[in-house]
């Protein structure tokens, strides 16, 4: 997958259409005002083989914990928007250094279930940075070849019971990781979002 195609799109004028878990629901979404806005950094490292960053929720935490994930996290107040919320996070969480980030752009925002407004930030940053996952918040961080996860073919529709009700969402596979869930949700819309190029 190479970068440039990345770099095109982002590069397009759009109109951003919130979407998310409520789009594999029956629920009706509500509205974006009551969300609380929240934004991840996409981080691709810039290679001949492109790779993108997750890392691992630790165990403990009171949301999400244990799952694989960008880095990222609420805005706060003295944030300047999505961009600043997602450099910020990333350095807190695996001690990415802002300047060394290209920032492309943002994606659509995802609505979560679990009450999130979350903008997507996509930057790509030099390969081989030394980073250290916050052992408060990260237990792991790994790179997953770009290609693989944008390959639809690795875009698996699952559903489980959650609060009674059957929900449904996206799951990628690779070796012994299993992305799913709103970040899984993300990579889909951006893999979509490329397809439509020409």
């Amino acid at each position: 997958m190479p970068l440039h195609r990345v770099r095109s799109l982002l590069g397009q004028p759009f109109t951003p259409q919130p979407h998310g878990d409520w789009d594999l629901m029956r629920d009706a979404p509500p509205p974006a005002d009551r969300l609380m806005p929240a934004a991840v950094l996409m981080a691709i490292s810039d290679e001949r083989e492109p790779q993108l960053l997750f890392t691992r929720r630790t165990a403990h935490l009171k949301r999400h914990a244990g799952q694989v994930a960008f880095p990222g996290g609420r805005q706060d107040d003295g944030d300047t928007g999505p961009v600043a919320t997602a450099l910020r996070e990333a350095h807190e969480e695996v001690a990415l250094p802002p300047p060394t980030v290209e920032v492309l752009g943002t994606l659509d925002p995802y609505r979560t279930g679990t009450g999130f407004l979350v903008t997507p930030v996509v930057g790509v940053v030099p390969p081989g940075l030394t980073l250290r996952p916050d052992p408060g918040e990260v237990d792991e961080l790994f790179h997953v070849p770009l290609a693989h996860v944008l390959d639809p073919a690795n875009h698996l529709r699952e559903s489980a019971q959650w609060q009674g009700q059957l929900r449904h969402y996206w799951t990628i596979r690779h070796d012994r990781h299993v992305i799913w869930g709103a970040t899984a949700g993300m990579i889909v819309a951006l893999s979509r979002r490329l397809e439509t190029m020409t």
